[in-house]
């Protein structure tokens, strides 16, 4: 699966595209831990000291942002879903 970073959060991953080896039926936030476990810099930037996405990350899978998915993190995701994920966005 790949995965698109975007603004200072490409910065942390050093580019803007990886590919990720997930297994069948992984949702959404599993895909986000993924990420987490091999960007270890990446934990701050997209949960809190709960383990709950920040409100301000978007995380769009196919165009859609993850709260407008039918089960929102808890969304099932395949190998050929586009998935970016956008730090919070400012400016004039």
């Amino acid at each position: 699966m790949k995965v698109n970073f975007y603004a200072t959060l490409r910065q942390i991953v050093g580019q803007k595209t990886i590919e990720l080896d997930l297994p069948p039926e992984t949702t959404v936030f599993q895909m986000v831990e993924s990420v987490m476990d091999q960007y270890p810099l990446m934990r701050p930037e997209l949960v809190d000291e709960n383990g709950d996405l920040h409100g301000h990350i978007h995380i769009f899978v196919n165009g859609r942002d993850a709260p407008y998915l039918e089960d929102k993190l808890d969304t099932v995701i395949s190998a050929s879903d586009k998935i970016d994920i956008f730090p919070p966005v400012g400016g004039g």
